[in-house]
């Protein structure tokens, strides 16, 4: 049985999309049967590996809203072992249409559990709020992933995500743990960043991920090639560090790779 884990955090901008596309892809690299969640309105994970949300016939909102199969939605990429449930735009009116449904919380487990034999990692990038889709996404997970970006306003908004976790755990996923808090847009150069880090860490301890995600240029601009960094410049700082990430993610799960 794989595993889920939410990528989260209600505040936009941290690196939820970049996380979710780089990590997937580095688990599927590492040859483990992935699969990315777009749970995102926006769909830019879908976008970002080469897919046009406009073009997209059906996706997570049909699976959750109209009962669609979730197996008959499923993409390949063009990585191996690396394959996507795609989103778009009207996954915004998810949560308006969903509201008379009963166990609404819980469409999007429902769908997965049918899938979840299939994968070794299913990795879900949620949008930016705390709505009835992320709900969902974090009722289905079994651990969450919370990015943060190692600028001023860093810990904003993360004790009450932290607190929506509880919530979530307390009434529909009593098994929902916290993977680890992932330092994100880290610049070496900056002061500030060094703070945030230390502030962190200060704060959470092991919950903190070792590795840290730098700013990195082949980051930013490998969505615009519809591709994870690790296939548009796989020696780049920013794609080995995800590498690495993915790696202590294994290693946390019991899993045992290769150097």
């Amino acid at each position: 049985m794989g595993k889920i884990i939410a990528i989260a955090n209600q505040k936009g901008g941290v690196g939820k999309t970049t996380t979710t596309i780089n990590l997937a892809a580095s688990l599927a690299a590492l040859e483990f049967r992935t699969l990315i969640v777009d749970a995102d309105p926006q769909a830019n994970s879908t976008s970002g590996l080469g897919f046009n949300p406009k073009e997209i016939e059906n996706s997570i909102y049909e699976c959750m809203v109209d009962g669609v199969n979730v197996q008959d939605i499923i993409i390949a990429t063009d990585l191996p072992y690396l394959h996507i449930i795609p989103s778009h735009i009207d996954l915004v009116g998810a949560e308006i249409e969903m509201i008379n449904l009963r166990d609404r919380e819980q469409k999007m487990k429902e769908s997965l559990n049918t899938i979840i034999d299939n994968y070794d990692f299913i990795i879900i990038d949620c949008s930016p709020s705390l709505g009835l889709i992320t709900i969902n996404a974090l009722t289905a997970a079994d651990s969450v992933i919370i990015p943060v970006q190692c600028e001023y306003f860093a810990l904003e908004g993360l004790g009450k995500l932290l607190n929506t976790v509880k919530i979530i755990q307390s009434r529909l996923n009593t098994n929902l743990a916290i993977e680890g808090i992932l330092l994100t847009m880290y610049d070496l150069r900056v002061r500030l960043s060094n703070q945030v880090v230390a502030e962190v860490t200060a704060h959470f301890h092991n919950m903190v991920f070792n590795t840290i995600i730098p700013r990195n240029i082949r980051l930013s601009e490998s969505p615009s090639f519809g591709v994870p960094a690790i296939a548009h410049d796989s020696e780049s700082k920013g794609a080995i560090s995800y590498l690495n990430l993915a790696r202590e993610v294994l290693a946390k799960n019991g899993y045992v790779t290769q150097e």
